[in-house]
């Protein structure tokens, strides 16, 4: 298993880049539905509701948050201090929407809510990897 391990571990930084920038465009893609209201979620779907978010409500300042954090996590710029906002706008989310509908994440609906602040926590721990625009900064 060493031999594998070392294999993998070459691997570690650009996961952690991959890892980044995945994270910022789901995260993105909730801030351009609640914002912009794009695309239209056909009724039915569970997301459906994102068509109806309002500007000045919790949910549209969650997606203002989502549309300018999701986009500088995709580009990798600010990475830390972004990603600890967003694991706490993640953690907020899941207590006050998910939490009290019921215990368990499966039913409550919040366990994308639970995987985006962990990997948003863990990205505010590790940084936005070597192809990120804070490793290019670094770099000058």
């Amino acid at each position: 298993m060493d031999k594998f391990d070392q294999l993998m571990a070459k691997f570690q930084p650009a996961a952690l880049s991959l890892l980044r920038f995945i994270t910022g465009l789901l995260l993105l893609q909730f801030g351009i539905a609640k914002i912009l209201k794009y695309p239209v979620i056909p009724e039915g779907n569970a997301y459906a509701f994102l068509n109806k978010v309002q500007m000045g409500t919790l949910p549209g300042t969650a997606g203002l948050l989502e549309l300018i954090l999701g986009a500088l996590l995709v580009v990798g710029l600010f990475t830390r201090p972004v990603a600890f906002l967003l694991a706490g706008e993640m953690a907020f989310a899941y207590f006050i929407g998910h939490a009290p509908r019921n215990f368990f994440p499966l039913i409550n609906g919040g366990t994308l809510a639970i995987m985006f602040c962990f990997a948003c926590l863990y990205l505010s721990t590790a940084g936005g990897g070597p192809f990120s625009l804070d490793a290019i900064m670094r770099k000058k």
